[in-house]
């Protein structure tokens, strides 16, 4: 499974995990995926989309 949305195309970013010391050492910021079934171009199709597309209504549920 890649991390992206399949709506939005919201994907992983990088950044730093900063411990007490204020040593950083890399980490990758993931998008909160679920799977979902949707219609997407007129097909219902199973595809991970993150949780704000899912709020906002834009992936749209297929019954």
């Amino acid at each position: 499974m890649s991390y992206k949305c399949a709506v939005c195309g919201k994907g992983s970013r990088s950044g730093n995990t900063v411990s007490h010391s204020n040593k950083a050492s890399k980490r990758l910021f993931r998008p909160n995926l679920q799977s979902l079934n949707i219609l997407l171009n007129g097909i219902k199709t199973r595809e991970y989309v993150c949780t704000s597309c899912i709020k906002s209504n834009k992936a749209k549920k297929a019954i």
